[in-house]
């Protein structure tokens, strides 16, 4: 039975159940790709059809992965299947239950009021964001806000997060962001609104 229905796996370097970080980015920017569509379908065409299916697709997958066994679920399959010459990079299991309890817990919600109840509200478009934000920090900064709502919850902090952000170390000097980087960044900015304003005849 626990072949069939269990969270994570178990490698003898480490001590607790873990994950391939890189399929579960794989995963998350699967999601953020049709979720991004769906939403746009909402917010300019009026359509709530195709959001309606992703809303179902996702709670089912995240069901799968917190009540079943994740290596079954289908965004991971495809995460693993696109990801799968690139090097194991693990992370700790528990944080991410933590992590896609709060998945089931939104996507349930918006199960209820969109698919079921045929609404749409403000809570529903915060939601939506909400998710947008985690799906796209996890898949392109590999950050997850959901494992970093874990740490405070839990006296014992998690352990093997992407990066080893969970680890203290002293930053390189390559990480470390400089003055004139924040002047030039600034400078970006500007030169962006500058440029918005050239292009739309309020300059």
């Amino acid at each position: 039975m626990n072949k069939i229905f269990h969270f994570g796996e178990h490698v003898k370097e480490y001590d607790i159940p873990v994950f391939n970080e890189r399929e579960l980015r794989a995963g998350a920017g699967i999601f953020f790709l049709f979720a991004i569509v769906s939403f746009l379908n909402v917010l300019y065409l009026g359509n709530f059809q195709l959001i309606r299916v992703y809303i179902v697709v996702f709670f089912t997958d995240f069901i799968i992965r917190m009540f079943i066994n994740p290596e079954i679920a289908p965004s991971l399959i495809l995460g693993r299947i696109i990801v799968h010459n690139q090097k194991v990079e693990y992370t700790g299991a528990p944080q991410k239950r933590w992590a896609w309890a709060i998945g089931v817990i939104l996507s349930l919600y918006s199960l209820i009021t969109v698919v079921f109840l045929h609404t749409w509200g403000i809570s529903n478009i915060i939601v939506c964001i909400f998710c947008l934000i985690a799906l796209f920090c996890e898949s392109v900064f590999g950050i997850c806000i959901g494992c970093k709502l874990y740490n405070l919850f839990h006296k014992e902090k998690a352990h093997l997060c992407p990066g080893g952000v969970c680890e203290v170390f002293i930053k390189a000097d390559i990480q470390k962001v400089k003055l004139y980087q924040i002047l030039f960044m600034i400078a970006s900015l500007f030169y962006i609104y500058l440029v918005y304003l050239l292009t739309t005849g309020h300059f």
